[in-house]
């Protein structure tokens, strides 16, 4: 244990922290119990989120003790976000949201563990026991104003044109709360959050320190970056849910993917449990023969499987595969097919009727029919990664793939789906 601090900085997981050496010494001392909290803001997890889970599994799978807060009491409120106030969902949303959280983060930490068992809490069960005289009584008298005002997020608010409200101003003041009644009720002495939680952390160790006289720690992530310093995590259609059905596992596959090569070898150290040899092996690989793109196939493999687990990602790499040539096509299932060809140009065709030239025209994949007709006749073209040199050929019931699609290849990466008439 007293080299999990640089285990976890070399992973790229650490950007703050209290005392070292006291924390070293917890840890070496340990089990230390620790919490992270996750607001239901939204009704999934992301890829940011998915940060602080590993974090929590690495210090789980060190012997220590995790706590995973859901916040159905600051759910209701919200964290103050950088730009503008945030708005405000009904209870009913909140409670269904955070029920949701909770099937999630229950898949990625081990609950069943038998001396360091993860726990879940959720902060309605306290903090929806305290009235407004206790709030302003027993928590308000021990948090001073400039110090609440002074925090980073607030000072920026302050000074813009929409201000801050009192609601989301006594956001840190809750928060706070959450650590203190941790501490007595579990012993918990470890909070994690990423970096931009670091005022909020303080603040609950600094109540408990006035309140208990007791001393305990705080530890952030940093925010993961890509080599040009932009934020690491936007796809086309926004964040990197970790729910299904609002990122397919196909698209969350894909999307590691295509990690660049100067960011792979970085993503492989904070989104894996990958060891040191075989990072430091893949990294080689990426400097020598950066065309095989070895370590981006084996970081999607590794996230995928910890998110959606092994099942989903041997669909979603047959998927790949057979999308790409190397594989059945008629054995990927609707749900990932779809997934796999939402984005490509489609047409609707009509079997028995629709030529190939006409597809390739309707798709966009060609502009005219000449040179549909000299795509096809040089056999630049395959229906379903099957060669198609007949310019007269019509689709028929055999071409149809699951979900109702036949799929069209011009050369070797330019790729359509014909969509048969309902």
């Amino acid at each position: 244990m007293s080299d999990l601090i640089e285990e976890l900085r070399w992973r790229g997981l650490v950007a703050q922290h209290t005392d070292e050496k006291a924390l070293s010494e917890a840890f070496e001392d340990g089990p230390v119990t620790f919490y992270c909290g996750y607001d239901p803001t939204a009704p999934s997890l992301h890829h940011g989120h998915l940060v602080q889970l590993i974090l929590m599994r690495h210090l789980q799978n060190a012997g220590h003790k995790p706590l995973a807060l859901v916040g159905g009491a600051t759910g209701l409120i919200g964290d103050p976000r950088e730009v503008g106030e945030r708005s405000m969902n009904d209870t009913s949303i909140v409670e269904e949201w955070a029920a949701r959280l909770r099937a999630q983060i229950e898949r990625f930490l081990d609950f069943d563990a038998e001396d360091n068992p993860a726990r879940m809490v959720n902060n309605l069960d306290w903090t929806g026991e305290i009235s407004a005289i206790g709030l302003l009584r027993d928590l308000g008298k021990h948090f001073r104003l400039g110090t609440m005002l002074s925090k980073d997020i607030v000072a920026r608010r302050l000074k813009s044109d929409e201000g801050i409200s009192y609601t989301e101003f006594s956001y840190q003041i809750l928060q706070a709360n959450d650590y203190l009644e941790l501490f007595r009720r579990y012993g918990c002495t470890l909070q994690t959050g990423g970096n931009d939680q670091w005022g909020n952390l303080i603040g609950g160790m600094d109540l408990i320190r006035r309140v208990e006289g007791k001393g305990v720690h705080a530890m952030t992530t940093p925010v993961i970056t890509k080599a040009d310093g932009s934020k690491f995590g936007k796809s086309e259609g926004g964040a990197i849910w970790l729910d299904p059905a609002m990122m397919s596992p196909y698209d969350f596959y894909q999307f590691w993917l295509q990690t660049a090569d100067e960011d792979v070898v970085r993503m492989l150290k904070v989104f894996t449990f990958l060891d040191r040899e075989r990072i430091e092996e893949l990294e080689a690989i990426t400097a020598e023969r950066p065309q095989a793109r070895e370590a981006q196939r084996v970081l999607a493999a590794e996230v995928t499987r910890f998110v959606h687990g092994e099942d989903e990602l041997q669909r979603v790499q047959a998927a790949t595969n057979a999308l790409w040539g190397r594989g059945d096509l008629h054995e990927v299932d609707s749900e990932t097919l779809a997934a796999a060809i939402q984005d490509l140009p489609k047409a609707e065709i009509v079997l028995g009727e629709t030529t190939v030239i006409d597809a390739l025209v309707a798709t966009g994949l060609e502009a005219g029919r000449k040179a549909a007709v000299r795509t096809v006749s040089s056999n630049g073209l395959s229906v379903n990664n099957v060669k198609v040199a007949d310019v007269d050929r019509v689709f028929v019931p055999e071409d149809v793939l699951a979900g109702g699609v036949v799929l069209l290849r011009k050369g070797r990466k330019t790729l359509a789906a014909a969509v048969v008439e309902a």
